[in-house]
């Protein structure tokens, strides 16, 4: 994506935010966007549909569908506590390639650790499956683990969090 499209893109983004706008979808040739905005309050004026269509006609192609809706949101009766992180303070392992995550060498053995097992720097704690070659993935650091954060056999993303040690 070019730099104009980008900075088109937030101007919209900004747009949408400043008029409460909760969800809205566009569809080009070459680009497709569904934003939905968490928590988002509807404008207390409504939406500015002219602004709106002056943004949407500054784009290349016009839009073949861009349903906008503001969906109602209820205003928070009182201040949402406070979100406490379970693993603060813990080493977090992430993948380090995109793959299928596998605790065991085999289906019908042993995971390699599980929660409670001490771990040094170097042991081995799971496999990830890419592109059909195994690669084990290692403690980058000593401890207790805390926690298995992926499921044996499902897709796991580079960066996604796989154990917590601490």
């Amino acid at each position: 994506m070019d730099g104009k499209k980008l900075q088109e893109l937030r101007e919209l983004v900004e747009f949408l935010k400043a008029n409460g706008i909760a969800q809205f979808e566009m569809e080009q040739e070459d680009l497709k966007i569904a934003l939905t905005f968490e928590g988002a309050a509807p404008a207390a004026g409504g939406v500015d549909m002219a602004q709106l269509a002056q943004l949407l006609a500054a784009r290349p192609a016009a839009p073949v569908a861009a349903p906008v809706a503001a969906a109602p949101v209820a205003a928070p009766a009182a201040a949402a506590p406070a979100v406490v992180d379970p693993y603060a303070g813990a080493h977090i392992v992430k993948s380090p390639i995109v793959g299928t995550f596998y605790a065991a060498p085999a289906p019908d053995a042993d995971a390699f650790v599980s929660v409670g097992d001490r771990v040094e720097t170097g042991k081995v704690l799971c496999i990830v499956e890419a592109m059909k070659l195994m690669n084990e993935i290692e403690s980058d650091a000593s401890g207790e683990i805390v926690a298995v954060l992926a499921k044996p056999g499902q897709p796991v993303e580079y960066g996604q969090p796989l154990f917590a040690i601490k």
